[in-house]
């Protein structure tokens, strides 16, 4: 999937050690198994209860060592996720000193993608998979056991949709982060973040294909 979009601005974590490969794949939502040197893929880290800590892309760069990159200004709260999981873990992760990056985020073309951001429409302890509409992005559902793995097999499963899913809207003059989205009269949703001509905003369920007042 081509993301270069999100640009190179990002934080960046690294996990080092002989455990590094096992404990990621026993906390990540994605089966990073396989993952060649150099190979990427996108992942979830999650509270047991299944709502979203973060959203990172993990590269293997060496077969001890991994990557992972996440939204500018959310590299700590990572580490601080994956420490709350590493007991006896021959492993250590750390923040890695890299702002060199020169590509920003295009905003726009994460909007016109429904990616979510992370503070915007990804947050930490309220937001679960389903919703962000990458489940089928970030999220294995053959793999082994991981935190929140429960609610996102459950819902799976048992074919359940989210109470509300992420969608891409015209934008309107007055549109801001945070303001609701009305259909005939009627609240639907909350606009999320707002680029030029388009806006990300949570939809309803029951609502995803009603147009704008």
């Amino acid at each position: 999937m081509d993301t270069s979009w999100l640009g190179d601005q990002r934080d960046l974590v690294e996990i080092d050690g002989p455990d590094a490969a096992t404990f990621l794949q026993s906390q990540a939502s994605q089966d990073l198994r396989g993952l060649g040197v150099g190979e990427s893929r996108w992942t979830f880290l999650l509270q047991p209860t299944g709502r979203v800590d973060a959203l990172a892309r993990v590269e293997k760069t060496s077969d001890s060592t991994f990557l992972l990159d996440i939204d500018r200004g959310f590299g700590q709260a990572l580490i601080d996720r994956l420490n709350r999981f590493k007991i006896r873990i021959k492993a250590t992760v750390a923040l890695v000193d890299d702002r060199a990056g020169s590509l920003a985020a295009d905003d726009d073309a994460r909007i016109a993608a429904c990616w979510p951001k992370m503070g915007a429409e990804i947050i930490p302890g309220e937001t679960i998979p389903a919703e962000t509409g990458l489940a089928d992005v970030a999220v294995s559902f053959t793999k082994g056991c991981y935190p929140g793995q429960e609610l996102v097999e459950r819902m799976d499963s048992r074919g359940s949709t989210a109470p509300r899913r992420l969608a891409v809207v015209p934008r309107r003059p007055a549109d801001a982060a945070g303001a609701e989205l009305l259909y005939d009269g009627a609240v639907i949703g909350t606009i999320t973040s707002v680029g030029t001509t388009q806006v990300l905003a949570y939809i309803k369920r029951g609502h995803e294909g009603s147009a704008r007042d």
